[in-house]
């Protein structure tokens, strides 16, 4: 894990500071984990975790963003109890990452409000095969106009 605050860049608006961004070319990677990166496993079956089979091809698309400089934060409805669980599955299956955070909402339905850029990309067949190979996200963007 490295140290993502030294790769932000500082703004100002009418001589105030205002949240850092980073540059264009690096994105901030929020992924769930269950159904996402591996089997769907509630958090009322907390023995699973620890053997869950990991999603096709997710390890290595994660890994080739973080090697390329994005910040990859897993965001999962996992609770702090199962935090060392997690953290134990993701070293054993070498995910490489900066951050995890638990105590995600659960219920999907998700509608995010920011006043960052947010690029939503949507779970499909073969969708870490495809990011993999394209070399590109997959998704779309919201209108500027919105």
């Amino acid at each position: 894990m490295s140290n993502t605050d030294e790769q932000l860049i500082i703004k100002e608006e009418d001589g105030k500071k205002v949240s850092p961004v980073l540059p264009a070319h690096l994105k901030n990677y929020l992924v769930d984990i269950d159904g996402t990166i591996c089997e769907d496993i509630p958090n009322e079956e907390p023995e699973r975790m620890v053997s869950a089979l990991v999603t096709p091809d997710a390890a290595e698309t994660i890994n080739k963003w973080y090697n390329e400089g994005h910040i990859i934060t897993f965001f999962t409805s996992r609770t702090t109890e199962h935090r060392k669980v997690t953290e134990e599955w993701l070293k054993k299956n070498g995910f490489k990452y900066h951050t995890l955070l638990v105590g995600k909402p659960r219920g999907g339905n998700y509608c995010w409000i920011d006043n960052a850029p947010v690029e939503v990309m949507p779970m499909k067949e073969n969708f870490w095969k495809l990011n993999l190979n394209m070399n590109k996200p997959i998704g779309f963007k919201l209108p500027a106009s919105l």
